[in-house]
């Protein structure tokens, strides 16, 4: 009997070759140099590394969390060029080793170009996902006229360098400013970070920076956004807060934990700034809700804790906490929305942001005057 050989996609579809080497002639740039704004790291001027964490804090870091600190969900580099060509060259803390969730999504970067006031998604990077560093090819245009490049830093892994190859007559200018300097900052957990998007573009905070025109900061930590008090008082640091986003009841392990850290994260956050607007986001529906009493029981008690905690600081004058159901996020099929029952698709995620994204709008609609909605 003969044995047939493994099948190689990538022998047979060119396209599903990885890029294993960037265009010539390019002249390599860092983005930590003006005209390029990287957003997302509000450590990155202090430190001077892509970290969503400061590296030294005046409180504990626990320390799972301190090493997810290092994934750089949310980051963005944006930039205007007339550049025909971009490639990029990346060295990660680590390779690609998550079972559900792609490296292109892990490890990868991807290209939005802007034309219209409008982002549209172009190209991610394919590379050999069991290497640490690769230079890859992310647009090669046939008209050399200026647009706007935004950048999507991996989800879950480190990036030690990066470096962006452009034409060397290329001009190169800043990207258009946000409509204000004030961030919204959401802290929560593994779907906060993007887990398991098959792409950076398409965890729902980036999805969420797309239309609205703020600097966005992803504090999901994977299984370890826990409401402790030192993460709320380290979040409180953040410079000019714009809005703040507590999505993090899936990690709470139980209704009695939730019920200890809420109140209190909230406290600490109002302590330092008591007019900054707060959205206290349930969690989405899992599959196994519809199997698990137990689960699902939990999932409606948190719910409605959460939704009590701010009714109540509604009523003793907080006119400024809001919340959001986050189990409407996926609809009546939020089954068929995740990759293991938990973890949003790339639909899951879109179905999130969409939902969200008119209720983030009304109130942080003072921060965004003569900015209507983009894409």
């Amino acid at each position: 009997m003969t044995q047939s050989k493994p099948m190689e996609v990538s022998q047979l579809d060119r396209l599903m070759k990885p890029h294993t080497e960037a265009q010539s002639g390019l002249v390599w740039l860092s983005p930590l140099h003006s005209p390029f704004r990287i957003s997302g790291f509000p450590w990155l001027r202090q430190d001077g590394k892509y970290r969503r964490l400061p590296v030294a804090s005046p409180w504990p870091i626990p320390p799972a969390v301190d090493s997810l600190a290092n994934c750089t969900a949310g980051g963005q580099i944006a930039f205007m060029t007339d550049s025909r060509k971009l490639s990029i060259r990346v060295r990660l803390s680590g390779p690609a080793n998550m079972p559900h969730m792609p490296s292109t999504g892990q490890c990868g970067f991807d290209c939005y170009l802007g034309m219209n006031g409008e982002f549209t998604f172009y190209s991610t990077s394919k590379y050999d996902h069991t290497r640490t560093e690769y230079e890859v090819d992310l647009f090669a245009l046939e008209s050399k006229q200026m647009r706007a490049v935004t950048l999507y830093f991996p989800l879950y892994q480190g990036v030690e360098e990066v470096e962006l190859g452009l034409e060397a007559d290329a001009l190169v200018q800043a990207p258009s400013p946000y409509a204000s300097s004030k961030k919204v900052i959401l802290y929560g957990t593994s779907i906060t970070q993007g887990g398991c998007a098959s792409r950076p573009g398409m965890a729902y905070p980036n999805i969420l920076s797309r239309s609205i025109p703020l600097e966005f900061v992803n504090l999901g930590f994977s299984g370890n956004g826990r409401g402790e008090p030192e993460l709320a008082r380290i979040i409180g640091e953040i410079e000019n807060p714009g809005c703040y986003i507590l999505d993090y009841e899936a990690n709470s392990v139980s209704p009695e934990k939730l019920r200890e850290t809420l109140p209190e994260f909230i406290r600490i956050l109002r302590e330092k700034h008591p007019e900054v607007p707060i959205i206290v986001v349930s969690r989405i529906q899992y599959s196994m809700d519809r199997f698990d009493s137990r689960l699902n029981a939990n999932r409606l008690a948190n719910l409605e804790f959460q939704r009590q905690t701010v009714e109540q600081l509604r009523e003793n004058g907080d006119r400024r906490i809001h919340f959001y159901d986050g189990s409407s996020l996926l609809g009546d099929r939020y089954h068929e929305c995740t990759v293991d029952g938990i973890h949003p698709t790339d639909l899951g995620f879109l179905l999130m942001a969409d939902g969200l994204n008119p209720f983030i709008r009304e109130v942080v609609a003072e921060l965004l005057e003569d900015h209507p909605p983009t894409k």
